[in-house]
């Protein structure tokens, strides 16, 4: 997936001749705190709310001092890209550009979100294993191969640096219900389980929870 791909249909670019109120408007209406200001296809920058409120709303935003105008991705720019842009800069919308510096379109952080949701196997049946390993230490092929020795399989995978440490966790979607056999291989091949979040068990606290009611009601 590449950015041309995640462009918002709904949200607009602002103009240099629109208000602070109507930019505030604007962001209000879609809940950005962000918006883009282009003049003929040209990115000049993007505007927070913060510097709206900084401004005399009556007056033309093309008259503001911007905070940010260099945040942009390219529309051939991976999924991973935008997302880091988006991180680095705090951004509720993205601006694309193609090569010739044209503005493209927005990304906003809910589509972001809503694509993100529904791909990577989030939507798949399964269960969640977190370890912690170091950065030298781990390996996806050697993760894989203790996961596919239990018969099963991983369908997504995601790594989490801590700060000021070189450690990681490594967060796996198994396509299995029933984790307890891969957590103890795992154990037994020294990763360290952080945490484990099974299907089972969610639906036995799910049972547990409706007898006690039950058993309450029939007091």
């Amino acid at each position: 997936m590449i950015a041309k791909e995640l462009i918002s249909n709904e949200l607009a670019a602002l103009m240099t001749s629109d208000t602070g109120e109507e930019a505030v408007t604007m962001m209000s209406i879609y809940h950005v705190k962000h918006l883009p200001i282009v003049n003929n296809e040209v990115l000049l920058g993007i505007i927070s709310d913060d510097d709206i409120y900084s401004n005399d709303m009556d007056e033309s935003i093309g008259s503001y001092q911007l905070s940010l105008t260099k945040a942009m991705v390219y529309d051939t720019d991976h999924l991973f890209e935008v997302m880091a842009k988006m991180a680095s800069f705090k951004l509720t919308v993205v601006p694309v550009i193609d090569r010739q510096e044209r503005y493209l379109g927005l990304i906003s952080q809910e589509d972001l979100l809503q694509y993100y949701a529904t791909s990577f196997s989030f939507s798949e049946k399964g269960s969640i294993i977190v370890l912690e390993t170091t950065k030298p230490n781990y390996s996806l092929a050697e993760v894989s191969r203790i996961v596919e020795g239990e018969n099963a399989t991983i369908l997504a995978s995601f790594i989490t640096a801590e700060e000021l440490s070189n450690n990681i966790l490594v967060t796996i979607k198994i396509n299995k219900p029933d984790i307890q056999a891969i957590v103890a291989s795992l154990n037994r091949f020294e990763y360290t389980v952080k945490a484990s979040f099974s299907e089972l068990e969610y639906v036995d606290t799910l049972q547990e929870n409706y007898d006690a009611l039950m058993s309450y009601l029939n007091v």
